[in-house]
């Protein structure tokens, strides 16, 4: 309660926000670098990333107008080869988005390129351990700060015979259902050409082109205010598998499956 003779407060002065313990920052203010490295660590990764890209695949990007160049972000793309992380975050690089990316947590107990997946923002995965849920606690907090995330919802490179999208796990879907960011699905092509599943050197020569298409954000609204049970993130995760499938679709020129290949059903294992 005030005292009486305490001067009334100004009306033309704003309340102090309170502060995002994520961030730092007052909640609902975005820094223009959200979700971004320290810029020393940026410029060594484009000097790195994008000659290597450009020497070997050629480009054929369609679809960056439906990338937001600001706000938090989900990206969702189909998983060919080890080498289409790089290629796609060259992409979106060149979209405006700066791509975090789930990496396996062995990779930053190395002792260099531990530092260097820490510092250009890579989230660790702890696979196959209670700890693998914190991966997505530390995305969605990203997220609220406007970071742009990349995600392969199959979980794994596709191993369907004729490499498209397999069946998803549900935890994209969770994780866009629960911050209410926009999912944008993105298919692409070719870099399973340039390392094929299974090898550890690249096949440079003939060089191959590198196919993305970028669609419009998935429409979840049905979803918005259901409980986040079993059937609603299936159902979910499995629109944002069909927009992708249908954007590969378009680049490969052919017609996908009726339903994706799903390993669980692999009797060969």
């Amino acid at each position: 309660m005030s005292h009486p003779s305490d001067p009334a407060p100004d009306p033309s002065t704003p309340a102090p926000r309170a502060v995002d313990p994520g961030s730092g920052r007052p909640q609902g203010v975005v820094s223009r670098r959200a979700g971004r490295p320290p810029r020393r660590w940026e410029a060594l990764a484009v000097v790195v990333v994008k000659p290597i890209s450009r020497l070997f695949v050629r480009r054929k990007w369609r679809g960056g107008e439906n990338i937001p160049r600001t706000g938090g972000l989900i990206i969702a793309a189909n998983h060919l080869s080890w080498s289409d992380p790089v290629l796609l975050a060259h992409y979106l690089y060149n979209n405006g988005r700066w791509p975090t990316i789930l990496a396996k947590a062995g990779l930053f107990r190395l002792p260099l390129l531990g530092r260097a997946v820490r510092q250009l923002q890579a989230i660790p995965v702890e696979r196959n351990s209670t700890e693998a849920t914190r991966s997505l606690k530390i995305a969605e907090e990203r997220l609220r700060n406007g970071a742009c995330i990349m995600f392969y919802p199959e979980g794994t490179i596709s191993r369907d015979p004729e490499m498209w999208p397999m069946a998803g796990k549900t935890g994209v879907a969770r994780l866009a259902l629960t911050s209410g960011v926009p999912v944008i699905p993105i298919a692409h092509w070719g870099a399973q050409e340039l390392l094929p599943y299974g090898e550890k050197k690249p096949r440079l020569l003939p060089r191959t082109t590198f196919h993305v298409l970028a669609g419009p954000p998935v429409d979840l609204s049905r979803y918005a205010g259901q409980p986040l049970r079993g059937s609603v993130l299936r159902d979910a995760t499995a629109d944002i598998m069909a927009a992708i499938t249908a954007l590969l679709a378009e680049i490969r020129d052919e017609k996908a499956p009726e339903v994706p290949y799903d390993p669980k059903n692999d009797s060969n294992g």
